[in-house]
This record gives structure tokens, C-alpha cells and sequence, in this order.
């Protein structure tokens, strides 16, 4: 066999399995798309050549499911969690990037670490501390735990991109004059913007999809989408065309900002892997 012919095999082999991986994250995409605009007849027939109709998307918003306060509860949790928790999260990489510490390593290793501790290990000292303290089924409470997930991520992430920025250029604005504060407004966190926005899309995604301590800590006036997404059953079963009405609802937002700042996205992700 010739180097041409196995280079051949090689390409259609990779083009093969490309397509493959593309078919199975795209079909069930495909399958909830086509669901949401499906009655609950033609939901359970695989058939591409349906009536649509916009009847699904209407109901999920009416009683009892009332998809739009959860729509609101999701948003404003996400939003808020983010909004905390990058300038923080900002202001803490940059010192143990910039500044040496005492026990800096020991501080960064049990930042990380918490983020290997299973949520259904922490998710009983959370409940118990909340319903002390009037925070069960809040919003606050609920932002308070997506900042508990997410800080851990957002610091050790924009370290990264921090670490990548030269020290000169900082330097020379010190020597020029500049303060500290003037530093990191005018120069790291212009040249840092691209990481800090990937940071933030990760925590929104994280914020937004969280679903165990939501369904835990919540019962009713703050109940988030994931967790609305149980409440779409009936006596003949599962709502599917209903589920599939709000998972696009769900996904749409994601879709959305992926789409707006993809090549920030992969800048930022670039940036923290080049030292």
C-alpha cells in the first residue's frame, strides 16, 4: 500500500469519525428542536413531516408551570453570580499572580481543591446553615452557592490568563508614574479582557445549568429552569413536547452568547494556554 492510498484511508477515516461525533451531539438536538414544535400525538412518531405549531411554547408559560418566573429566577441568579464573582475573582488572581504571599501555594491548592468535593457532600451544611438563617428558597441563597461553585474556577482561570501578560509592561508603567490600581484599570485588565470574558461565559453556563442545590435549596418562589424542567409530567407520563418546548427555551440564551462572543471565546482560551 502506497503513502497515497494510506493517506487517503487516514482522511476519509477522520472525516468519518467527525461526522459520527457531530451526528451524536446534533441528533438529540435535532430531536428536542423538531419535539417542541410537535403535538403530543406526533411526539412519539418519528416522522420529519409534521404540522407545526407554537401551542407548546404558550403552555409552558401558563399555569402550573409558569415557565416564566423560573425563567426569571435563572437569569437573575446567573447574572448576579457573575456580576459578583468576576471582579473578585479578577482582583484575587491578580494578586497571587503579581504578589508573592505567604502560604500562596497552600492557599491556591485549597482553592482547587474545593472544587473536587462532590456537591452531595456539601449540599446538607449548605440546606442546614440556610434555613437558620432565612435564606432557603431565596435567591440570595441560591446566588450565594453558584459563588461557591463558580469563585474557585473564575480565580484559578484568570490566573492563567493573568500569568501570560509580560511583567515589563507593567513595570514600565510603575516606573512612569502609575499606580497599582492605575496598572491593573489601564493595562492587565485590557489585555486580560479577552480570559476574564471566558471566565465569565463558564460561570454563567455553570450558574445557569446548576440544578442539585437548586432542587434541594428551593421549593417554590425561587425554583430555577433545570429544575422546572421536572414539573413537565402528567398521568400518561412524561410531557415530551413540553420538555423539549423548555429545553429549547433553556438552551436558547446558551446558543445566543456563544454565537456573540465566540471569538473572544477563543482568544481567551488561546491566551491562558500560551506562557
Amino acid at each position: 500500500m502506497n503513502a497515497r492510498r494510506r493517506r487517503a484511508i487516514l482522511e476519509t477515516t477522520q472525516v468519518v469519525l467527525i461526522l459520527a461525533s457531530c451526528a451524536v451531539m446534533l441528533v438529540p438536538i435535532l430531536w428536542i428542536f423538531l419535539a417542541a414544535f410537535k403535538n403530543h400525538v406526533d411526539v412519539y412518531q418519528l416522522k420529519l413531516a409534521f404540522t407545526p405549531t407554537l401551542d407548546n411554547f404558550a403552555a409552558v408559560f401558563d399555569s402550573p408551570y409558569n415557565l416564566g418566573e423560573k425563567l426569571a429566577n435563572s437569569t437573575l441568579v446567573a447574572l448576579t453570580t457573575v456580576l459578583i464573582a468576576i471582579p473578585a475573582a479578577t482582583l484575587a488572581a491578580y494578586s497571587f499572580s503579581r504578589f508573592r504571599l505567604r502560604g500562596e501555594t497552600i492557599l491556591l491548592v485549597m482553592i482547587l481543591a474545593t472544587q473536587f468535593v462532590p456537591a452531595v457532600v456539601i449540599i446538607l451544611p449548605f440546606f442546614v446553615m440556610f434555613r437558620d438563617l432565612g435564606l432557603l428558597d431565596t435567591r440570595t441563597g441560591l446566588v450565594l452557592v453558584n459563588l461557591a461553585l463558580v469563585m474557585p474556577f473564575a480565580i484559578w482561570m484568570i490566573k492563567g490568563f493573568i500569568d501570560g501578560i509580560p511583567v515589563e509592561t507593567e513595570e514600565a508603567a510603575l516606573v512612569d508614574g502609575s499606580t497599582r490600581l492605575q496598572v491593573v484599570v489601564r493595562i492587565a485588565l485590557p489585555m486580560a479582557a479577552p480570559g476574564i470574558l471566558t471566565a465569565a461565559v463558564f460561570c454563567f453556563i455553570i450558574a445557569w445549568n446548576e440544578f442539585l442545590f437548586a432542587l434541594i435549596l428551593t421549593g417554590r418562589d425561587a425554583v430555577t429552569l433545570p429544575v422546572g424542567l421536572a414539573l413537565f409530567k402528567a398521568e400518561e407520563g412524561d410531557l415530551w413536547n413540553l420538555l423539549s418546548a423548555a429545553g429549547i427555551i433553556i438552551m436558547l440564551p446558551m446558543f445566543v452568547l456563544a454565537l456573540t462572543i465566540r471569538r473572544y471565546f477563543v482568544q481567551g482560551m488561546t491566551m491562558g494556554a500560551v506562557r
